[in-house]
């Protein structure tokens, strides 16, 4: 049974909300448990569905995972684990899977994995994992469905990647960890969850230097331990509840985020004339309704993360002028702004990376559809703000990335509510 969120804008919310984990951290590090036999404890994990269909495959191969907390889990894969028993179906799902590669390539010489899954915002071909992984030794076949990995030893190599790829990082890093000799990646991306995953490897035995940095130093090490970890907060999220605040809130608390991991992204927002006040951990954001048209390019880390681009959109159709927003990573990336048009946001696609937003336009209530994890949160901040009753469908891929998002906006005053239909 579907479920859509339905929800009446115009309502000004307040109070407090807590940030989550940070799912694109937790997924790389939930994996690369699978490098060490001894056990890992694991906290501050999302509850959200790509994570834990990550956990459901990683148990059907035989890893033992207990949850010892709400959100705290034990993770040991012992000897018994065997990737012939990876669930394709469920591994299709999400993008998170192709994170499996790098964490089972110091432990088994073959194994298949089905081709990743994820959003719906345009090609995103694992060929800069594929021609890292071939230096280091590793003979790959592809199929329509899965690719099948096999080597003999695992070699530490020099790679300049060709673009700042995060999962090809992160994949790289885990199998370099337990590889022979040292690696060396350049060009490497460094988000604030590739360093999170670094300092996890580096607390059960690896040895990477330059975390942080763009050229990644790892030298193999014969075997991994035990350890524990506590995942850093969500960027994405922080930032999808500070656009939330400064669009439907006189004033609205966010708590257990890190400031300085979203460094340009409070800077634009600003510049647009956004009210916050940043503190130790947490920012406090004021809604003074007056904004400016500003001009955003989604660039690596440190620049504005590509993930927060879609969110800061509903915040331009509100801002005097004209905005351009400009992503030059993904071709579908836009294709929510068909949907803000819908509720009588005045956007023009320039081309498939670029796009004009005009403003101040009121926004109506629409019926719309969710097409990937950003998209759906950007169309509920939209409709918090919109004029009457927005029905949102495919809300799965809002489930994807955010943890119970209708009851945390409840509690701030928001009028929604899921609805099976």
């Amino acid at each position: 049974m579907a479920e859509i969120f339905v929800i009446k804008g115009k309502k000004e919310l307040s109070g407090e909300v807590e940030i989550e984990g940070s799912k694109n951290a937790a997924g790389p590090i939930i994996a690369a448990c699978l490098l060490s036999e001894e056990e890992i404890i694991l906290d501050n994990i999302p509850l959200i569905s790509d994570i834990i269909n990550l956990i459901s495959i990683l148990k059907g191969i035989g890893v033992e995972i207990e949850w010892i907390g709400k959100k705290k889990i034990k993770v040991k894969a012992g000897k018994e684990i065997n990737p012939e028993k990876i669930d394709f179906e469920k591994a299709a799902k999400s993008r998170v899977s192709v994170l499996l590669i790098g964490a089972l390539l110091p432990r088994f010489k073959e194994f298949k994995i089905a081709k990743p899954g994820g959003d719906r915002i345009g090609l995103r071909p694992i060929v800069t994992h594929l021609e890292a992984f071939k230096k280091m030794g590793v003979q790959i076949e592809e199929s329509n469905d899965f690719y099948y990995f096999k080597r003999e030893t695992l070699f530490g190599r020099e790679i300049i990647l060709p673009e700042f790829s995060v999962t090809a990082t992160e994949n790289l890093m885990m199998a370099a960890s337990l590889a022979k000799g040292k690696t060396i990646i350049k060009t490497a991306a460094q988000e604030p969850h590739v360093s999170d995953l670094a300092v996890f490897l580096n607390k059960i035995g690896a040895k990477i230097k330059g975390i942080g940095t763009h050229t990644l130093t790892i030298e193999g090490v014969d075997k991994l331990r035990g350890g524990e970890h506590k995942i850093i907060p969500d960027i994405i999220d922080a930032g999808t509840f500070i656009i939330t605040g400064a669009l439907a809130s006189k004033k609205l608390l966010v708590k257990n985020v890190i400031p300085s991991q979203l460094g340009l992204f409070l800077e634009k927002i600003k510049e647009a004339g956004v009210v916050f006040e940043k503190r130790e951990q947490e920012i406090e954001v004021y809604g003074n309704g007056d904004f400016k048209a500003v001009k955003i390019q989604a660039l690596p880390y440190p620049g504005f993360p590509t993930d927060l681009l879609p969110l800061v959109v509903p915040l331009l159709t509100q801002a005097k002028g004209k905005s351009l927003i400009h992503d030059p990573l993904y071709e579908n990336r836009l294709s929510y702004t068909q949907e803000l048009r819908r509720m009588g946001a005045d956007i023009e696609i320039v081309d498939p990376h670029r796009a004009f937003v005009f403003g101040p336009t009121p926004l109506m209530g629409s019926s719309i559809k969710s097409w990937d994890i950003r998209a759906g949160a950007s169309l509920v901040i939209a409709a918090l703000v919109a004029q009457g009753k927005t029905v949102i469908e495919n809300i799965e891929q809002i489930d994807r990335g955010y943890e119970k998002m209708e009851e945390r906006l409840q509690k701030l005053g928001a009028d929604i509510k899921r609805v099976k239909v």
